[in-house]
């Protein structure tokens, strides 16, 4: 007897009216992939995948958060030829944003609405630059925070300027967590959302009606964020709200930006291993996107 049918024989029922299962499937036919945080530098990198390796689990996807400009292209090369080699995604941040301005207000605690938005017209210019250098050495995975960025970002792409295989992912630091938002950002180019971290899954099945593109969960967070774990979670995450990626190991870190050493990657890789068997079992059946999958944003080659 499993422990719905056990609960519901003492007389502790399910709440009626479950959610619909969603039925949208990423192109390769899979409901779910792995997305690791933090990864902000190339000993890091190698160290995830090492650990990954050891741990025999897959991650689809790795994302650096504290921002292209704080990067050599030496170091960019190199992220990207281990991403490429294990056949998965890298995606950069913009490193132009309102913390890192000379903005005050961003440093105050009614301020903090300002997230990592862009203030002016040279900010807006300096983050595109930021953009144009990581795509240019190859880089086709970029996190946006701010929705006007976007928007002109998708312009640029539609006419050229960016290769149409670059991909924008709108970070949870934007704020957004409705149908409506979510709505909004997919006609503005995204494609992949991050809503803010504490979303029930209720709330994520809502947007995921909403929209058709990848949306991408936080199955644990930094203190910073909440300190919340959703491991138990994910199995329904999947099924109301796939295609998702699974954002995992952020609990490692201390906070957004956080710079993971080499063991602390070695986490990270463990987290997912534990997400890993939370579906396996509890959800056996989901399908999980193989390595090197055609849609995957993998640095281009020179």
């Amino acid at each position: 007897m499993d422990t719905s049918e056990f609960l519901n024989k003492i007389g502790i029922t399910r709440p009626s009216n479950p959610l619909p299962d969603s039925p949208r499937r990423f192109p390769d036919g899979a409901q779910y992939r792995f997305e690791v945080p933090g990864i902000q530098k190339p000993e890091s990198l190698e160290g995830l995948i090492a650990a990954l390796d050891n741990y025999e689990v897959q991650v689809h996807r790795v994302t650096q958060t504290k921002g292209i400009m704080l990067l050599t292209d030496r170091e960019i090369m190199e992220m990207m030829d281990l991403a490429r080699d294990a056949r998965m995604e890298l995606f950069l941040s913009v490193g132009p944003r309102a913390p890192y301005d000379t903005s005050a207000t961003a440093q105050t605690r009614e301020g903090a609405r300002i997230g990592y938005r862009l203030r002016g017209y040279d900010n807006l210019t300096y983050a595109i630059e930021d953009v144009r250098r990581a795509v240019e050495l190859g880089v086709r995975g970029i996190v946006v925070y701010d929705e006007g960025l976007l928007w002109v970002l998708n312009k640029m792409r539609e006419e050229g300027e960016l290769p149409l295989n670059v991909h924008f992912k709108v970070s949870a630091h934007c704020g957004h967590g409705n149908p409506a938002s979510a709505r909004l950002l997919e006609d503005i180019g995204a494609d992949s959302f991050n809503p803010v971290r504490d979303l029930q899954i209720a709330m994520l099945a809502a947007i995921r009606e909403s929209l058709s593109i990848s949306l991408d969960i936080h199955t644990e967070n930094p203190q910073s964020s909440g300190g919340f774990i959703r491991h138990y979670e994910v199995p329904e995450i999947i099924k109301k709200a796939c295609p998702v990626y699974l954002k995992t190991g952020g609990s490692v870190a201390a906070h957004h930006g956080y710079d993971t050493t080499r063991k602390e990657a070695g986490a990270r890789a463990r987290q997912v291993l534990l997400v890993q068997s939370m579906v396996n079992r509890f959800y056996p059946e989901a399908i999980i996107s193989s390595p090197g999958a055609a849609d995957l944003a993998i640095p281009s080659l020179k």
